[in-house]
């Protein structure tokens, strides 16, 4: 297999990296004081990052503008992921990460547990099932795996972070610990606006690009539709987008959601098709530098005012 491949090289560049001799220099002694933190894409790396403050190096195996979905690792990941402190990832999410994480054994830290997640993947009744493996052999698991989109189960998440690196790091727990909990006053001031801002809204229909908004849908009183499944590359049906269009015309929805991460073509014809406008709103798996903010809480505000305008909200 093409993991096992990718293992082995890891191995062999760790055995180079080690037989170069078991001295350390001043620079190694100051890096070693900070904890390594490997994280699978954004939002976990976010969170770490926000938690661990001064005392974490973290590092993204998700690059910048490439979609998570499809991440493949390469050997010099494969050893960064074995060999950090902890690896942080979502099970079911990345298949590539969960191979890695098999690797690096009691250091691999997975975030679900804490997420609640406990949105089932359906078939809707405008198109095909948008469930577990759809895109690429992509197994995403019975549940729907993008929690972060809800800032309360982004906070437990991040407070389950905090107790993870106290653990493995206990010298400085109250910090990790104070930093969770600034960060989550900021994520329940969030949840509070979004609340609030999406109270009134005239359509509650969210037709977006791909599964993404079930838990952001669920908190704050949307239906989701979305135009492909978990996975964002995934097809629909010539069938399902006919489908979709139809509802589009016959609820009089105004906005489909189109992504950053990935082209915006099905959005496009299927607004053009229904005579809809077409708006960005973002599910925050990575940033780049079409992003509409620098953090994570900046483009949930921006995706909630593009909601509130889509949606025709009071």
């Amino acid at each position: 297999m093409k993991i096992n491949r990718l293992v082995l090289a890891a191995s062999a560049l760790v055995l180079a990296v080690t037989g170069c001799g078991s001295g350390s220099s001043d620079d190694d002694d100051a890096s070693g004081d900070a904890l390594t933190i490997a994280t699978s894409f954004y939002p976990l790396q976010h969170a770490a990052e926000q938690v661990g403050g001064d005392h974490v190096e973290v590092t993204n195996l998700t690059q910048a503008g490439a979609e998570p979905h499809d991440l493949e690792l390469t050997p010099k990941q494969i050893l960064e992921a074995s060999q950090a402190d902890a690896l942080v990832y979502l099970k079911d999410f990345q298949p590539s990460v969960d191979d890695a994480a098999a690797e690096a054994g009691d250091t691999a830290f997975e975030v679900s547990p804490f997420a609640r997640l406990d949105i089932e993947p359906h078939e809707d009744e405008h198109g095909d099932e948008h469930g577990g493996e759809d895109h690429e052999g992509h197994d995403h698991g019975s549940v729907d795996p993008h929690f972060w989109l809800d800032p309360t189960r982004y906070a437990d998440v991040v407070d389950a972070l905090a107790d993870h690196f106290a653990e493995i790091d206990p010298d400085h727990a109250a910090d990790y610990r104070a930093n969770a909990k600034a960060f989550t006053a900021e994520l329940s001031t969030l949840d509070t606006d979004l609340t609030e801002g999406l109270a009134e809204c005239t359509s509650t229909d969210l037709v977006t690009g791909h599964s993404a908004f079930a838990y952001f849908a669920d908190r704050y009183g949307f239906h989701q539709e979305s135009v492909s499944g978990l996975s964002p590359g995934a097809e629909p049906s010539p069938a399902a987008l006919a489908d979709l269009i139809t509802h589009i015309k016959d609820e009089g929805i105004t906005t489909v959601y189109a992504e950053t991460l990935v082209p915006t073509d099905v959005a496009d014809t299927i607004a053009r098709d229904a005579g809809a406008e077409v708006a960005v709103l973002d599910p925050i798996e990575g940033l780049t530098d079409e992003s509409a903010g620098d953090s994570y809480v900046e483009v949930m505000r921006s995706n909630l005012a593009t909601v509130r305008e889509g949606q025709g909200c009071e």
